[in-house]
């Protein structure tokens, strides 16, 4: 395995100056990518560059950046298969989710397209002698933090629409995915992207810190974890002049309610709650059952169905539902939840256990936490559901509420009165029924509140905080905008004028 420059500054691959940053293959626990990460004077550079670039960039006509996003996008569909065989080996997905990642890369160019002309376009309107025109303008340099989860459509979901709307990024991708980032920036610049335009800066917590306290940060738009948000949030602060759009996790509710068939609703439950081995911010980590018969025989159906449930290779035939989490240290972290959830009253229903192929191999696990009096609320990032039984709807609809986040939320019900009082008063952005939590649409807002975002949500929204509305107004002549008493206009015209 040779060293890889990694960085992409300028138009130019290079090495950086920082630490060696190794990437491994989780499933096989084996190296698969390494380089070094960018110093501070690598990401000065970076800005730099970026901020060389903006002006000839964003005086392109529109249609010379789509032309070239457009490319981009044909070369996404020419590398597919590739790109989803990176994808899986650097998170351990299979091959079917990692081909899903790519197909919503390439129509997310499409989307953001659409997107930009439908929230960010251009009108004029006359008022008697004036003309008053609203166009959009982008920020500048903005920087993209991606995370590892979806390495190729998160990230993606902030650079197309900003590239689009005029802006030239910094790209920092998650440390633990550095391989997909280079791979998509290489296709960027076989698409024709200007020097400068984009710039990939790999490394950790001290890059991230170096981009967002640059001071040419013009906005910068992350995905990832509350924890990491909230510091963002508190870093920019200070800076109402910088854009920030924040994309966090969930400790997102799936409430069952009155349904007649078990195994419709099982195999909806399974997808919310493992697929991509329950790395999905989107993902159900709490279900919501009522105490009763039905509850009983839906809980038992669900046990039944894990035991059917593969975990396997990325790549492995017959292809597996789910693949190994990101690290053996994220294994070791949910293992370490579900132990203190259990000794907090919390009852295993089935473990999440350890395979033989790595560390990083864990079953889907599935804990009653009915009894635990103070249960957390935290987002556990992994293929770990919990379980809460309930008696009365309204006491369903504060369980699903009771939680800081705001993002995802579901309900599973024939009833047409459940699904209108849960719809009502679900503090969700994105709220389901009958349907996985994690089938968020490209073509509507993505986001929520609370520790979920701070109301910027992204997908076809995501152009709404790539550019700044700007109202032009102008007359052919000086002329007031508005009409004034006689008496008063005379006060501001001169007694003599001149010529």
């Amino acid at each position: 395995m040779n060293e890889s420059k990694g960085l992409f500054i300028k138009g130019r691959w290079q090495s950086g100056h920082g630490e060696s940053l190794i990437s491994l293959d989780p499933g096989r626990d084996a190296p698969m990518w390494s380089g070094r990460t960018a110093s501070r004077e690598d990401v000065d550079e970076a800005f730099a560059a970026a901020k060389a670039a903006f002006g000839r960039w964003s005086d392109l006509d529109f249609s010379e950046r789509e032309s070239i996003a457009r490319r981009f996008g044909s070369l996404l569909e020419r590398d597919r298969e590739k790109l989803a065989n990176l994808i899986g080996q650097e998170t351990g997905k299979p091959l079917w989710d990692s081909r899903t990642e790519v197909a919503a890369m390439i129509g997310k160019i499409d989307i953001s397209v659409r997107a930009y002309h439908q929230r960010t376009g251009g009108t004029e309107q006359a008022s008697g002698h004036v003309v008053h025109r609203l166009l959009h303008r982008p920020h500048g340099v903005v920087a993209v933090f991606g995370p590892y989860n979806f390495p190729g459509h998160l990230p993606n979901g902030h650079i197309v629409p900003a590239l689009l709307a005029g802006n030239c990024v910094i790209f920092k991708p998650s440390e633990q995915t550095p391989a997909v980032a280079e791979a998509v920036v290489q296709l960027w610049q076989e698409a024709g992207l200007p020097d400068g335009v984009l710039n990939l800066v790999q490394g950790g917590k001290p890059t991230g810190e170096a981009v967002a306290h640059h001071e040419a940060l013009e906005g910068l738009y992350f995905t990832g974890s509350a924890k990491t948000g909230r510091l963002l949030h508190q870093r920019l602060a200070q800076h109402p002049e910088k854009i920030l759009a924040l994309e966090m996790g969930g400790n997102n509710p799936l409430v069952v309610g009155s349904l007649r068939e078990l195994a419709p609703a099982v195999r909806v439950i399974l997808a919310s709650a493992y697929l991509s081995s329950g790395q999905r911010c989107t993902c159900a980590r709490r279900l919501i059952v009522p105490s009763s018969a039905f509850g009983d025989d839906l809980i038992a159906a669900i046990l039944d169905a894990l035991q059917n449930v593969r975990v396997g290779y990325y790549d492995e035939t017959p292809m597996p539902f789910m693949g190994c989490v990101i690290s053996t240290a994220a294994a070791s972290s949910l293992l370490a939840t579900q132990r203190e959830l259990t000794r907090s009253g919390g009852r295993v229903l089935r473990p999440m256990e350890v395979m033989s192929q790595s560390g990083a191999f864990i079953t889907p696990g599935l804990i009653d936490v009915s009894s635990v009096t103070a249960l957390p609320d935290e987002e556990y990032f992994g293929p770990l559901l919990q379980l809460i039984r309930y008696d009365t709807l309204d006491q369903a609809i504060q369980l699903a509420n009771h939680t800081r986040f705001g993002l995802s939320a579901g309900i599973l019900t024939e009833d047409d009165h459940e699904w209108r009082a849960f719809a009502r008063r679900s503090r969700a952005g994105i709220i389901t029924r009958n349907l996985p939590t994690t089938g968020a649409s490209s073509s509507m807002p993505f986001g929520g509140s609370g520790y979920s975002g701070n109301h910027r949500p992204s997908a076809f929204y995501a152009a709404d905080y790539c550019a700044d509305p700007v109202v032009q107004s102008w007359s052919l002549r000086p002329q007031l905008s508005t009409a004034l008493p006689q008496d008063i206009e005379a006060q501001l015209t001169p007694a003599h004028p001149s010529g």
